[in-house]
């Protein structure tokens, strides 16, 4: 969970189809009412071909809603649908939350390049899964990771470092990801660098942990885990 001035947020993302990068294009946030508006990355990614959602045209409304907003909703299984205790198992999910299967589903669907993620706005102790991005780029392996003899090889449970680098032209909260012997394997997604960039400069306990490598599908998906003392 991610709270801010006692509302629950979530941002959408949107990703730029040639250069892959993801723009943070909105954030959806939850209390009493649900409340939508675009997000301080909307004008780059409009020129970087972002349309503004049909339901949301003004780019600097703040719209709200009593329920979740249908477009988002229908972005989610029915309810009652067959099979839903199975999807509501794989999420860790009791009972049927669309806001809270929006969260950690992330609500893709093939027909654009929008997800949902649960950003870190504080730091308290929480935990993240997402995939390390760039890694088969920065190997110089074009894609290939898997059939690869520059690739770095990383096992599930491996731990690897966090590094600031801010000189970075493309994201001057960009965080490197190292391995144990201090190599570039890739970078965090910019969605999360500045989070990230803010706990490391105040020295907070932030760990990342492997928990699936696909080198078919370029996919190195880690766990953070920010611990709410300091170093250890």
């Amino acid at each position: 969970m991610s709270l801010k001035d006692g509302r629950d947020y979530l941002y959408l993302i949107w990703k730029e189809q040639e250069s892959k990068r993801r723009y943070t294009v909105a954030e959806l946030s939850k209390n009493a009412k649900y409340r939508f508006q675009y997000g301080h990355e909307i004008k780059l990614a409009m020129l970087a071909g972002f349309e503004p959602l049909i339901e949301f045209p003004d780019i600097d409304k703040i719209y709200e809603s009593e329920a979740l907003f249908s477009v988002f909703a229908s972005r989610l299984p029915d309810p009652k649908r067959k099979g839903i205790d199975k999807i509501l198992k794989k999420y860790n999910l009791q009972e049927y939350n669309a806001y809270e299967l929006l969260k950690k589903s992330g609500a893709r669907l093939p027909i654009d390049k929008l997800e949902f993620i649960d950003p870190i706005l504080d730091d308290a102790e929480q935990k993240r899964d997402v995939y390390i991005a760039g890694t088969s780029f920065h190997l110089g392996c074009k894609g290939d990771l898997e059939h690869c003899s520059q690739a770095i090889r990383v096992l599930k449970g491996d731990i690897l470092i966090f590094k600031m680098e801010p000189n970075n032209q493309y994201d001057e909260y960009a965080v490197q990801v190292l391995t144990q012997s201090n190599q570039l394997f890739g970078y965090l997604p910019r969605y999360l660098s500045k989070d990230i960039s803010y706990l490391l400069v105040k020295n907070k306990n932030v760990i990342c942990q492997v928990v699936e490598n696909n080198y078919n599908a370029d996919c190195i998906k880690v766990k953070i885990t920010i611990k709410k003392d300091g170093i250890e």
